[in-house]
Order: C-alpha cells, then structure tokens, then sequence
C-alpha cells in the first residue's frame, strides 16, 4: 500500500490516511458563527477522503480576527454552531481540528473580494494590537503596543477558547504561530521590538508563543493531540528563520505539542518568496529530522505522486492541502485512483466508483 494511505496515530487519535484539509479562511461568518457554509465547504472535503479537516484561523477574540467575517470561539454560542458540523464530519471517519489564532497587527481588515483593505471603526472595524507599534505595510494602521495585561489576558483568550472546542466536539486543536499573526509577531525580531521579557533574545520572542501553549496543553486533554502551524522562515535577512523554527519546535514537542505544520512568510508584504511546487518541503524535512517531532508539509502540493513522494521518503508525516482542495474537494479519492489504491467511498457513491 501507498504511504499516502497509511494510518497516523497521534496519542489517541488515528487518522485513515496522511492527507489532510488545510485551514482556510471563508470570511463568511457573522459574529464569529459557523454557518450552514461552513458545514457543506468542511463536510464535503470530509465526504471527499480527508482524514483531517481543519477549520479556518478562528479568532479568540473579537479583536482577533482578520476579518469581521472571521469564524470565531469566544462564546459558547459560538462552540454551539460548531457541534453539527464536527458531528457530520467524524461521521464520515474523518477527523475534525480546528485552528485558534489571533491577527495581531493584521487584524481589522475587509474580506479578500472586496480588496482586502484596513477598517476603520466606523467601517466596523478596530485598533489592531501587537507586540510593538509596528504597521504590517504603508497601507496598514499602527497597532497598539500590548501590555502585561493585555498578555495576560490573550492567554486566557486561548485557554477558554481550547475548552470550547472540545465542548464543540474537535478531536485536534492547532495553534496558529505563522503567517504574520499575532504569535508570529512575537517570533519575529521584524515586528518585535519590545525591551521586557517578551523582546530582543530568541528565547524572550518564544516566551509567550511557549506559555500560550503551556497553558493550552493543561485545557486541552491529554488523550487529544494538539498542533502548531509555523512559519518556519520569514525569507526575510535578520527576520524569523529555520534554526530559530527548529529550536522553537523543540520547545514546543516538550510542552506537549504533537506535530509542527510547517509553512512560511506573512510577515512583511515585501519577502521574497521562493514559490514554486512543494516548496516549503524542505523546512518540514528539516524541522522532523533535527527537532524529532511530527510534520505536516504544505504549499502547492497537487498531485498524488508529489504527495506521496513527500510522504514516502519522510519528508514529512503528513501533507496538508488547500487551494487544490477547494478546487477539488474529492482529491483523496482520486489521488488513491492514481495510486492504485483501495480506499473505501461513501456508500451514497459508491455506483460512481471507477475500479
């Protein structure tokens, strides 16, 4: 059998293959609820094969979120809506996760289709917050500094934002560290400038990303494994890099975190990117093989050879998909028609079954 199609067990939980759904923000939820959009885009990638999907960056606060159409977990009501649609999924033996974050300084923006821009408040948008007063672009506002309290603060946001996704039935949580976020921000000597505790050394950046997670692995049970998705390079001279991704990561295996989701950029609008098919690859590789934990690869990987390419020689644990799986939302089941192998449908279409 293909690796692609082997089982992954991470403490307790097995997922039936290495191809997982990637988070992906939809901008299309009001107040932070899930929708009826949300249960057909996630439930059919689930019906698709997948044996993870995971749900969009959800904000743990108002303030937290990209978008005023951002999914949010700062409510119960909030982990309510989320039941039906994490119930539908693990019933296709498919396993639901979902992704916590906060924007940071790139928060308070309008949804992509609509250009993207910053949002004032009488737009219905907010001051942005950060570790320093630092705008992302000559576009974007100046955020405010945090304070103590503020920190203090933010990781009580995630703590009670991890209990209720497992009231709201998820069985993976991921920390979202990367892409220019607010945790991202505190990694990276570009956006982080601040003179306490949580500035200037490596270690003094990781501190709260660390106690983040500290405090999530305590709320979180023990039995349920738990994410982080990084950045693992800034592409930026004197920003975020891979040896600082790797010493980061085994901090973070020790703090109780399962797999790195390794991906990279977001914090300035200027990095040169080396984009071009499994391009980030190499950091998952590396990140797995001197860090001794669990990765995911993702970014541009679209065909089932590549996939299983990646995968097979160890690369990486498992591969995370986005764009191709929104292009195609039965990818699993055609890459094991590539891959000559036998993976089961779901019954209502199984008369569609090739071979």
């Amino acid at each position: 059998m293909d690796r692609l199609f082997t089982p992954l067990k991470l403490r307790s939980v097995e997922f039936k293959n290495r191809i997982f759904v990637s988070p992906m923000c939809q901008y299309s939820s009001e107040d932070g609820m899930a929708n009826d959009w949300h249960l057909v885009h996630l439930g059919s990638r689930a019906v698709g094969g997948a044996a993870m999907v995971m749900v969009e960056a959800t904000a743990v606060s108002p303030e937290g979120r990209i978008s005023p159409g951002d999914c949010g977990m700062w409510t119960d009501g909030q982990a309510t809506a989320f039941t039906p649609i994490t119930r539908f999924i693990a019933r296709q033996n498919c396993v639901p996760g979902i992704q916590l974050a906060h924007a940071g300084r790139k928060a308070s923006t309008d949804a992509p289709w609509h250009g993207g821009r910053a949002l004032g408040e009488p737009e219905g948008g907010w001051t942005p917050v950060a570790p320093s007063p630092l705008a992302f672009s000559e576009a974007s506002p100046v955020p405010r500094e945090m304070t103590q309290a503020d920190i203090d603060a933010l990781i009580g946001q995630f703590v009670a934002a991890a209990g209720r996704c497992l009231d709201a039935g998820f069985q993976v949580l991921e920390l979202h560290m990367a892409h220019g976020y607010l945790l991202h921000e505190f990694l990276s000597p570009l956006s982080n400038r601040r003179t306490d505790q949580y500035g200037g050394s490596a270690a003094n950046r990781m501190r709260l990303p660390l106690q983040v997670t500290a405090a999530v692995r305590e709320t979180w049970p023990d039995h349920l494994p738990l994410f982080v998705r990084l950045s693992c390079t800034d592409w930026v001279d004197g920003g975020w890099d891979l040896a600082q991704s790797i010493e980061l990561s085994r901090r973070l295996k020790k703090t109780g975190v399962d797999l790195i989701d390794c991906s990279s950029a977001g914090m300035v609008p200027d990095a040169k990117i080396p984009v071009g098919p499994g391009f980030q690859v190499p950091l998952a590789a590396a990140i797995r093989d001197q860090a001794h934990i669990a990765t995911g690869a993702v970014g541009l990987v679209t065909h089932a050879v590549q996939a299983e390419q990646i995968v097979g020689t160890g690369q990486a644990d498992a591969v995370l998909l986005a764009r191709e799986m929104l292009r195609d939302p039965y990818w699993p089941l055609h890459a094991a028609r590539i891959l000559d192998t036998a993976v089961p449908w779901p019954r209502q279409y199984a008369r569609a079954k090739i071979g």
